[in-house]
């Protein structure tokens, strides 16, 4: 009998079969998943680096990695908001070139995407003769095809900032008594005419006047105040975090 008892108590338990089974099949589940995820091999190095001496069994003294985001999904996340965001803005801009060129618009209109989103310069002569806050008619027709695009989709939703900028020569007339002022109307009257002739909603619109505070070039030379004499139309960017103009934006 006492044969029998050591027989039968020799060997592993009947229940480990039933757990090795289990555990083989978790583990075929895993790599499956892995076969049909993409793996950044950065952060997988750093996972592993993870788990190095968290249960003794691989080599190591540290329970936790010091690497940075290494179970958070938001810089993937984050990036593929960038990547999605920027390819948005680069279709507009080619959109907005390709149809001001369809209609031969030729005011040297410039199209950059920035930190802040899509800038959209018009030079000084382009919207308004000098000194002056009226738009010309060349420069209707120029804000009707960019206001009809911006109503398309994926844009009909965007935040859109029209800045005016000057020199620093002093502005002084009875209907614009300072460069504050001709900057100010300027931005003004396009907004006024995205809201009246192109039939773009208030809320995406902001006027912005900065005088001769924001130069993308220096005011020693005719060139320079040229080129700080101009209008601005920003498409914000999604998830922007400020309207401000940066010096230099866009040079």
């Amino acid at each position: 009998m006492s044969d029998k008892k050591n027989e039968e108590s020799s060997g592993a338990p009947a229940w480990m079969v039933t757990y090795g089974d289990l555990v083989t099949l978790l583990m075929c589940f895993f790599v499956l998943l892995f076969a049909f995820s993409e793996i950044d091999a950065q952060k997988f190095e750093a996972v592993m680096q993870s788990f190095q001496g968290s249960a003794g069994v691989l080599s190591g003294g540290t329970t936790l990695s010091d690497s940075p985001l290494v179970f958070t999904g938001m810089p993937e996340v984050n990036t593929s908001l960038e990547t999605v965001e920027s390819q948005v803005l680069d279709d507009l801009k080619k959109e907005i070139e390709s149809q001001l060129d369809d209609a031969n618009i030729d005011l040297e209109i410039t199209a950059e995407i920035i930190n802040r989103g899509l800038l959209i310069r018009f030079p000084d002569n382009a919207l308004f003769d000098s000194g002056r806050a009226d738009l010309k008619a060349p420069a209707m027709e120029a804000l009707t095809v960019i206001g009809n695009i911006l109503l398309e989709e994926p844009f009909t939703e965007r935040v859109i900032s029209v800045e005016g900028h000057t020199d620093n020569v002093p502005m002084r007339s009875s209907e614009f008594p300072s460069n504050w002022e001709l900057s100010t109307t300027r931005a003004t009257n396009v907004i006024r005419y995205f809201l009246d002739e192109v039939g773009i909603k208030p809320k995406r619109l902001s006027a912005s006047g900065y005088g001769e505070y924001y130069p993308i070039a220096t005011n020693e030379t005719a060139e320079g105040r040229s080129q700080n004499r101009r209008v601005d139309i920003v498409v914000m960017r999604e998830f922007f975090t400020t309207k401000q103009p940066e010096i230099n934006e866009g040079e």
